[in-house]
């Protein structure tokens, strides 16, 4: 896919950025399945997400767009390996973040709330200040606002709270 950089210069500056800020929140886009992806690339890809951490990860399952240079590629991956890579890489992503993310469950923090919530209108959406989302009773009236959240429960890539 046309890095321009190795894993280990990768995880080097995950470590340099881990060290300056240390509850910081680390995120990712990972596609799988680019043509000439191997199960040894892939492998690669797991150790590197089993290594970071991601609090979350925006997972991907490549595909062919007519036109650029990845479709004309000879070596695509077969569509079968391509879901069990991606089911795999999407259990892993989803363990870790539901671990790493629940460190802060049972704590208050400080939430930017953005908006009213998509799914349920007695709710609020915000942000704390590593940006994991914190889903919690309010009114149209505190967006824009920081307020403290108990966060009651981690829900893996968000919590659900209750504002103090």
């Amino acid at each position: 896919m046309n890095r321009r950089y190795t894993k280990e210069h990768y995880l080097e500056l995950v470590d340099k950025i881990r060290a300056a800020v240390p509850d910081i929140s680390l995120t990712t886009d990972i596609i799988v399945g680019f043509p000439g992806e191997t199960e040894e690339d892939f492998l690669e890809t797991l150790d590197v997400v089993r290594k970071v951490r991601y609090d979350s990860a925006f997972t991907f399952i490549y595909s062919k767009r007519t036109g650029t240079p990845a479709a004309a590629m000879e070596n695509q991956v077969p569509e079968d390996v391509v879901k069990d890579r991606f089911d795999r890489l999407l259990k892993e992503v989803q363990d870790i973040s539901a671990e790493v993310c629940s460190v802060h469950e049972g704590t208050v923090q400080s939430v930017l709330v953005e908006s009213m919530n998509d799914h349920d209108a007695t709710l609020v959406t915000g942000r704390m200040s590593n940006n994991l989302l914190v889903h919690f009773p309010g009114t149209k009236e505190l967006i824009g606002k920081i307020v403290d959240v108990h966060l009651v429960e981690a829900k893996g890539f968000y919590y659900m709270g209750e504002m103090v």
